[in-house]
């Protein structure tokens, strides 16, 4: 493994391709770093450290994951063959208001890795989204948040109710926009190296 990041968590935008990415998962925990080497990729988060070969990558999952914190979060779980997992985010904490993105970062450290990995070999699996269960219940929860929104704003217009009825219409489009939009992006899906799913990546 590289020498560690001393002052930032990325690598300078001047280096291409993009190789080495860090991010702080917390404020009091260690930097997780990875670099993109001959031998595979290389990680180290605290004292825990491993080099895994392309080829050795059984399963890569891209999904967007926002929080109240950053609405713009995208996430990698990487699985090896053995069933070890480690993940990659597109945000870092910096202090305690402020979880900032590393878009640009992300998406490049992500690409680089899916083109070492096609240059490898790799058969590794690559999935899109969540898994289907917790789609299908995330579809059901819209589907009945929906029905209850209509039927509300329905008898509020009826009874004349209408600064309640504004106040559904509003509701309804911050939940359209936040569930509607996690749900949207994280459909269930498969990918190739060669297309990479553009609505999980920022």
């Amino acid at each position: 493994m590289p020498e560690p990041l001393q002052d930032h968590l990325t690598t300078s935008q001047d280096d291409a391709p993009a190789t080495r990415y860090a991010y702080k998962a917390s404020l009091v925990g260690s930097a997780h770093q990875f670099e993109l080497t001959d031998e595979g990729l290389a990680w180290q988060v605290g004292s825990r450290s491993g080099v895994w070969p392309y080829a050795d990558i059984a399963v890569i999952r891209l999904s967007y994951r926002p929080v109240s914190m950053q609405s713009r979060r995208f996430r990698a779980d990487i699985e090896r063959k053995d069933g070890q997992r480690i993940n990659i985010l597109s945000t870092s904490w910096q202090t305690v208001a402020l979880m900032a993105p590393q878009d640009r970062e992300y998406r490049a450290f992500i690409t680089q890795l899916h083109e070492r990995m096609k240059q490898a070999g790799s058969k590794a699996a690559l999935i899109g989204g969540i898994k289907s269960g917790l789609y299908a219940a995330g579809i059901a929860v819209v589907a009945l948040v929906t029905i209850a929104i209509t039927g509300l704003l329905a008898r509020a217009i009826a009874t004349g109710e209408y600064g309640g009825a504004l106040f559904l219409v509003g509701f309804a489009a911050l939940f359209g926009w936040q569930i509607g939009g996690f749900i949207l992006r994280n459909r269930p899906q498969s990918y190739t190296f060669d297309h990479l799913p553009q609505a999980l990546l920022p």
